[in-house]
């Protein structure tokens, strides 16, 4: 900003860094100038003389010359003079202090942090002129007072306009324009990071694809706000609270019991509704027609007359009700209801009521409408609202009318703009009466995201907002099975908006795909801006779909926006509202160190947070939200199955894509290279995956050529800390593939930018495979509810610890970094987990979830991932090597149709396995059914006979999964793996041995489709067959059997022997052996060799050929020589393959290269090669073990089993109370259930007396400070639940039997949290969470209770501990990991 360059009382205003004040001749656009200090003011004019205001005197003599006469004239004309001036300072002085007085009045205090507070700006009211170009240049400073239309707006050469603003926030701005755009030291400003725009400002950018009149902007098109070299952008909207998760959940309807709605014609008589005061559930619904029958107006009367105090009671009439009501009737209607007009209800009147029984006439509410000619004055309508026991507000409503001839009753039970949201942020003075929210889904299908409008609510809390209408499906508001499943909730609107106008139709190439208009409008950013900050803006409608490059806020190359850059004050978006866009949210194009945070991104088409060229680095995203990542055109990548195939402009020719390769892959945070960082986001419902890391080969776009080779397989993977992933289709995390980097071509048809196979990340130090490997950390990610995969991570090393995976079809499955021969192997871990199967979380059928049926541990209804029959499976091993170890698995209960395991496999696997897939320490609930499983034949697994569901194995390293220690599990059909000693585990299709395994890798040239079959001398009955895992026009082929060390093994082909074999050790440690012999025809001729693989060079040393000895028994006595022999007439070429070197870590191979064993056999013969029937018996061993099986382990808690911590939570600076609650009811002690106890923290207080038992915690500390048992409320329990219960206390209770007296318990009740005291009228047992402190009260306080017919069963719940809300101290020094990661990310 300019300077003042006067005398002046005014503050001075000092030009910010990337300002738009006259840059020197050396100016840079887009670097650091230093700043200026402002000019020094001019020297003031000399003071006024003070004026004479005193009248002079005269000289005092008698005889004056003429001279001083004329004097004394003189002076007395300047006396006069003076004095006029003196009363004109006094009168300006007057005024200015009343303008001065009348400005702080109205605090307009002037403050140099707000841009429209510069005086340099001239006052601009330039109305509507939509035809009128507007050029703001140089010496132009406006400060826009009103609303306007120009056709565009561009902004350059020093000028300025800045939106005015109020103390109040009356002002409401609107500009309505084609473009705006701001170049070489031209600004907009709306508000200021120190001074927060407070009114309303709205740009509309407005405009049709089609416009012919108003051409292109080069490079920037149409409907923009566009930023090129030397601009500034400077948008600051009032600071709100971006986004929060709840804190209770949110039933369908707003209701625990789902409400209530009825209405009928015809429904003769008194229809009646009984509703429960505590829950809102309706009890009886029934139907008196008491028009024809005397005996069903007894029937009323008798059932009135039974219902207890405080019931709720909804009549209604349909038709008519008075014939046969008895006066008996009417009395009891009168009596027990408070109801004034029943006594003179006359012949077909419309009538309603609802009351609340022995409440009297002031609980009544009733309506009346007289019936003329089949029709009546109106509704009889009755309403009366009512609170639950829980505190949630709810409605009853009766009505009757006579409407067209037809009479119509009905009811109504519903939360109807009554539903609170209870959340962890203090929003209330943030989010106002009609802003728009959105709740995201905690279900498989990302379509049950909800927008509400938000309404008044005086009652409400600083935590708790009020909504219009009910939710429609279920929103969990709480920590499920240990899992954080909270609903994210988000603010849509903000007091800036950009927007895009849009057409009321569809136009133009899109219509094909959608039925809308998705011409919206864009911000583009270009390299060498001078300054960009966004916070706290709305951008809606923004985006093009059918334009590259036009999306709602994009950062074009770049470079690199920060420090680094040369910008002192780094680039960022914060509290950005992005939504129902229509090409992604955000794109990061070559541009490095953005700092993007708090922003949503909800409703878009194609990927929404989108790294675009592969050569993205340094940029963190922190606290974003994404939701409702729908499919796009732009890229193949952003397309779904029928866009995939519809689209064929750039593929080759006549080709057709194929969807699941090549497309499907819309990702709501779309990370091209690995080097970025996220910390704390939420990719809350995409099409295909949550946040998806992909690599270039070489960057692409625009930027292709400025790097010549990414190595983003090779770079580091940046900060990943504490992001949640749920409701995504494919994958909540999935980090594997690249893009393809070559146009369609004859050789490769396929689309430029199409989803590729074969990228690998090997993450090492500074992208050099030749230097140590860098492990990529995966820390406390949150997975739930995805409809396949958890997360899916193809690579190594990388570490996966201190997260929680639920209710996906798959927890998480690694793929290796590749295979033998092409990497030299890796690891990968997953440490201190949790993995749920079937969560509490049951969802809700509807919002495009698909499928419905029977699971979890309850077997109750539930919506399901991929269909009724899938095999859910919380840890899948795809190949390995992988070490998963101090986890812990909850809740898989296989079903009828389903199998549910804890541990599984990829299915129809052809893939390689490794024995070195090592398993420790790992605890398994008692609500595991399945520990693991092999799978069998049927659906989904199909014939379970592929190469890698044959070798399906891993090792149980200390025995906490089957109980043995240092014992491998396989595949119960496997004897290469077996001995006699073996246990074999018909539930899991498996077998539990012992020994030492590794893998054989075969590689066969010239004999692509043979199949191998390999047998083990001591089981010859029962061989493995192997059809390889290449396809049959492959030039050759491959198989990998995992074999028991020690052991001799023949292997046969289906067809003529190939002429070329190599056999690689893979796993082999040093010494490890096997005797193998392989079939050829008996005229083959051999040249054998051994050599060690150098992969990294590609070089082959210690090259050695192989001898021949006479017979097996020679070979056998010199196993360490190599050497071999061909038994001619059985067919059998035996020699040894053993490792001469030792291994490193997870490498496939030894420390000098893979160890190899190269056969070239010359026949003449095209036989087959099955050499079985004349080996066997001649060859046959008897079954013996090499390693002797061990005992079977005592069934006692592993004490450093599982993982450590109970609660995994998207807040892990929050500590978490695990609690159960098991009441006893008559009904379950009669089925042998007996085992009634409260647990804390996994510690279990049993009571075995009938009564009551409650137990307190600190909730500072979550320390248990007592428990108690009482037998009935007397005069020692009610004095413990007044006095013995420390404030600050969480309170459990559960009961046991059929207390008598839990009447008289409840109105103690009350002083727990109950927002009422409950009705415990024929209740048996109940649990309770309560708390004893504060008011209001947790939003988790909840009271259950159940009739002599229901069971409770175990009730669990976790809660938060140390809140400030409880009257706890604040942590003197709170220690917030993802704040610490954020500065050290972006370098503060």
């Amino acid at each position: 900003m300019p300077t003042s360059d006067g005398p002046s009382h005014l503050p001075v205003f000092v030009a910010p860094p990337h300002g738009n004040h006259q840059r020197s001749s050396g100016y840079v656009p887009g670097r650091v100038a230093p700043v200026r200090s402002p000019p020094p003011a001019k020297a003031p004019p000399p003071p006024p003389i003070k004026p004479q205001c005193a009248r002079l005197d005269r000289l005092a003599t008698l005889s004056q010359s003429e001279e001083n006469q004329h004097k004394g004239r003189s002076q007395s004309l300047q006396q006069r003079k003076n004095t006029l001036i003196c009363f004109g300072v006094s009168v300006g002085s007057f005024f200015l202090t009343l303008i001065l007085v009348f400005s702080f009045s109205r605090r307009d205090v002037l403050d140099e942090n707000c841009p429209d507070h510069n005086p340099s700006l001239s006052i601009w009211n330039p109305g509507h002129t939509p035809e009128k170009d507007v050029v703001v240049a140089r010496g132009k400073l406006f400060r826009l007072e009103s609303s306007a239309t120009f056709r565009s707006l561009t902004i350059q050469s020093g000028g300025r306009v800045v939106f005015a603003d109020n103390a109040d926030g009356s002002k409401n701005v609107t500009l309505r324009t084609h473009y705006i755009l701001i170049e070489d030291g031209g600004a907009l400003h709306i508000g200021a990071p120190k001074c927060r725009y407070r009114s309303h400002a709205t740009i509309a950018l407005v405009g049709r694809s089609d416009n012919k009149k108003l051409p292109e902007v080069p490079g920037l098109g149409r409907k923009f706000i566009g930023v090129k070299s030397g601009g500034t952008l400077e948008l600051h909207g009032t600071e709100r609270v971006s986004w929060s998760l709840l804190t209770r959940s949110i039933p369908v309807n707003g209701l625990s019991t789902g409400g209530h709605a009825f209405q009928r014609n015809f429904s003769r008589g008194i229809n009646l509704r009984v509703v429960d005061q505590d829950t809102a559930a309706v009890l009886t619904q029934e139907r008196y027609d008491t028009h024809e029958s005397f005996n069903d107006s007894q029937r009323l009367t008798q059932l009135l007359q039974s219902l207890p105090a405080g019931r709720i009671v909804a009549l209604a009439v349909g038709d008519s009700a008075v014939k046969s009501l008895l006066d008996e009737t009417k009395k009891a209607i009168k009596e027990k209801l408070g109801s004034s007009f029943v006594s003179s209800l006359q012949y077909r009147q419309a009538w309603a009521l609802v009351s609340v029984v022995g409440g009297g006439n002031a609980s009544c509410t009733e309506d009346v409408r007289e019936h003329e000619n089949h029709d009546t004055g109106g509704r009889a309508l009755a309403r009366r609202n009512f609170t639950s026991v829980d505190g949630v507000d709810f409605s009853v409503t009766a009505y009757s009318e006579w409407k067209n001839g037809f009479p119509i009753s009905g009811f109504q039970v519903d939360a109807v703009d009554q539903v609170v949201l209870n959340l962890q942020d203090e929003v209330q003075q943030t989010w106002k009466p009609g802003d728009r929210i959105v709740v995201a889904s905690t279900d498989y299908s990302m379509h049950q995201a909800e927008e509400f409008t938000l309404l008044p609510c005086p009652h409400c809390t600083s935590r708790q907002v009020r909504i219009q209408g009910k939710p429609q499906y279920n929103h969990v508001g709480e920590i499920i099975d240990g899992v954080d499943m909270r609903a994210e909730v988000a603010l849509l609107s903000r007091n800036i908006l950009i927007y895009g106008e849009m057409e009321n139709s569809c136009y133009g190439n899109m219509c094909q795909f959608y039925n809308h208009d998705t011409f919206g409008g864009h911000i583009k950013v270009l390299g060498n801006f001078s300054s960009v900050h966004l916070s706290h803006v709305e951008l809606k409608n923004m985006g093009q779909q059918e334009e590259k490059g036009r999306y709602p806020l994009h950062f074009h190359m770049c470079g690199d926006v920060d420090q680094k850059g040369g910008y002192s004050e780094p680039t960022y978006v914060d509290g950005l509202s992005i939504h129902h866009s229509f090409s992604r949210c955000l794109t990061i194009h070559a541009s490095n160190g953005l700092l993007v945070k708090n922003t949503l991104g909800y409703n878009t088409l194609g990927h929404c947070f989108f790294l675009e060229d592969g050569i993205e680095q340094r940029n963190t995203f922190y606290h974003n939200l994404g939701l409702l990542t729908r499919p796009g055109t732009l890229l193949p990548t952003d397309r779904n199955e029928t866009l995939c195939t519809s689209i064929k402009d750039k593929v080759y020719k006549g080709y057709t894509p194929s969807p699941s390769t090549e497309c499907k892959a819309v990702s709501t945070f779309w990370i091209a290279n690995p080097n970025n960082n996220l910390i704390s986001n939420a990719a809350a419902g995409s099409q295909d995956a949550g946040i998806w890391f992909v690599f270039h080969s070489s960057s692409t776009g625009d930027s292709h050529g400025l790097v010549p080779e990414t190595k983003a397989e090779l770079t580091p993977l940046g900060i990943f800390y504490n992001n949640r992933v749920h409701s995504n289709f494919k994958a909540g995390l999935f980090i594997d593939k690249r893009v393809k980097t070559t146009n369609a071509s004859a050789a490769d048809p396929r689309e430029y930018l199409c989803l590729d196979n074969g990228a690998r990340f090997r993450p090492h130090q500074n992208a050099d495979p030749s230097r140590p490997r860098v492990a990529a950390v995966i820390d406390t990610l949150i997975s739930f509810k995805n409809n396949d995969l958890g997360a899916w991570i193809r690579g190594g090393d990388i570490i996966i610890q201190n997260s929680g995976f639920a209710d996906n079809g798959v927890g998480l499955s690694f793929a290796s970094d590749g295979s033998y021969p092409k990497d030299e192997g890796s690891s990968q871990e997953v440490k201190h987990s949790l993995f749920v199967g079937e969560s509490r979380n049951r969802g809700t059928n509807g919002g495009q979830n698909k499928y419905w049926g029977l699971g979890g541990a309850d077997g109750k209804m539930r919506t399901l991932p991929r269909n009724r029959t899938f095999p859910i499976r919380g840890f899948q091993i795809y190949d390995g090597p992988v070490r998963l170890t101090q986890s812990t698995f909850r809740q898989f209960t296989p079903t009828p149709e389903r199998y549910t395991s804890a541990v599984g496999f990829n299915l129809k696997n052809t893939w390689q396995l490794t024995p070195r897939n090592n398993l420790s320490q790992l605890s398994f609930h008692s609500s595991v059914g399945l520990r693991t499983f092999f799978g069998r034949p049927g659906q989904w697994f199909e014939d379970n006979d592929l190469d890698g569901d044959k070798n399906s194995i891993f090792h149980d390293v200390d025995g906490s999964i089957t109980g043995y220690r240092d014992t491998y599990i396989g595949r119960a059909d496997n004897y290469l793996i077996q001995h006699p000693g073996c246990v074999n585990m018909s539930q899991w299709n498996g077998v539990i041995c012992s020994g030492r395994y590794s893998q054989v890798y075969i590689q066969t040239l010239g004999a692509p489709n043979l199949s191998l079959s390999i047998s083990r001398d001591e089981y010859p009955d029962a061989p493995l067959v192997l059809r390889g895992i290449n396809s049959q026009a492959a030039v050759s082929q491959q198989y990998q059997p995992i074999l028991m060390m020690s052991k001799s093994y023949t292997f046969h082909w289906s067809g003529p022997a190939p002429r070329e074999v190599v056999l690689s050790l893979i796993n082999f440690d040093k010494d490890d052996w096997v005797l193998v012999g392989l079939c050829y025809p008996s005229d083959t001729t051999f040249q054998i060799m051994a050599d060690i693989n150098d992969r990294q060079s590609n070089t082959f040393d210690d090259l050695t050929d192989y001898g021949t000895v006479s017979s097996l028994t020679e070979l056998e006595k010199r196993p360490l020589e190599r050497k071999y022999f061909f038994d001619r007439p059985v067919g059998l070429l035996w020699f040894y393959l053993r490792a001469r070197h030792g291994r490193d870590g997870h490498s496939y191979c030894s420390v000098k290269g893979c160890e190899r064993v190269k056969i070239l056999a010359t026949t003449s013969t095209k036989q087959t090669c099955n050499c079985t029937a004349k080996a066997y018996p001649k060859y046959s061993k008897t079954p013996s073990a090499v390693v002797p099986m061990p005992a079977l382990s005592p069934a006692l808690p592993c004490k450093d089993c599982g993982a450590k911590q109970l609660v995994f939570s998207s807040e892990p600076w929050t500590s978490y109370l695990q609690t159960q609650v098991k009441s006893v009811s008559t009904k379950e002690h009669q089925l042998g259930d007996d085992n009634a106890f409260i647990s804390v923290n996994e510690v279990t207080m049993l009571f075995s007396t009938l009564g009551y038992f409650f137990v307190s915690v600190d909730s500072c500390s979550g320390k248990v400070t007592g428990n108690s048992a009482f037998t009935t409320v007397d005069e020692n329990m009610e004095h413990y639940l007044k006095s013995k219960i420390p404030k600050r206390s969480i309170v459990l209770m559960a009961t046991r039997g059929q207390p008598e007296d839990l009447v008289d318990l409840a109105p103690h009740l009350v002083s727990f949290g109950m927002a009422k005291t409950p009705d415990l009228h024929s209740k048996e047992s109940v649990a309770l969470w309560g708390f004893k402190g504060s008011s209001p009260s947790p939003s988790w306080v909840s009271l259950q209770a159940g009739k002599r017919d229901e069971v409770l069963g175990l009730q669990e719940r976790y809660l938060p501990l140390g809140l400030e809300a409880y009257g706890c101290a604040p942590p003197a020094v709170q220690i917030r990991k993802d704040l610490e990661l954020l500065k050290k990310a972006t370098g503060q």
